[in-house]
């Protein structure tokens, strides 16, 4: 073997080494354990992270057939839709934050989407769950301001929709999410 086929075939094995590592690595490969008490904190951090367990699965394991898929020439192809979420998620952390969201277009890849969508729902999470007064978490463009109320009907809920989106696309492309993910319980199964 010539040592440029080494160096290349040690290259590639450590990239895919990498990319098991990093999804090995992602928050809400399973729901966390839910807290003992109920609050409105406590309940705002576990709708987020049902949030980020769907998010999780349906891209979990996208090749670039699925990442390309779109029903239809009006629809978003599956990558413009986690692009999407990603913007979703930085309005929730931001609410969380206390900051303001800005307009920037970012050209990142299928796995920075997926893993930075993953780390900012995460983050909110945790700031949702240690909270005991949620309210004091607007959403901010500019100088307008929008109650916590606009975060549950607004983007946390337009990400769990485009989560089906996803689910129904990486179908429709032949690789469906693995049958052993069970939503319900927030685990997947052995």
């Amino acid at each position: 073997m010539t040592r440029s086929f080494i160096l290349a075939a040690f290259t590639a094995l450590c990239s895919v080494l990498t990319a098991q590592d990093t999804s090995e690595n992602l928050p809400f490969k399973n729901i966390p354990e839910y807290p003992n008490t109920f609050n409105e904190g406590t309940v705002a951090a576990r709708l987020v992270d049902a949030l980020g367990f769907r998010f999780y699965w349906a891209t979990e394991g996208l090749t670039k057939k699925d990442l390309d898929y779109k029903p239809n020439d009006d629809s978003r192809s599956t990558i413009e839709t986690i692009d999407h979420i990603y913007g979703l998620s930085k309005i929730i952390v931001n609410s969380t934050l206390q900051k303001n969201n800005e307009q920037q277009k970012e050209n990142l890849s299928y796995q920075e989407l997926r893993q930075n969508t993953l780390k900012n729902l995460k983050k909110a999470s945790d700031i949702l769950r240690q909270s005991q007064d949620i309210s004091q978490f607007t959403i901010k463009f500019g100088s307008t301001e929008y109650p916590f109320w606009n975060q549950i009907n607004g983007p946390i809920s337009d990400a769990i929709w485009h989560c089906g989106q996803i689910a129904i696309n990486r179908r429709s492309s032949g690789n469906p999410i693995n049958a052993k993910v069970n939503h319900f319980l927030g685990q997947v199964s052995n």
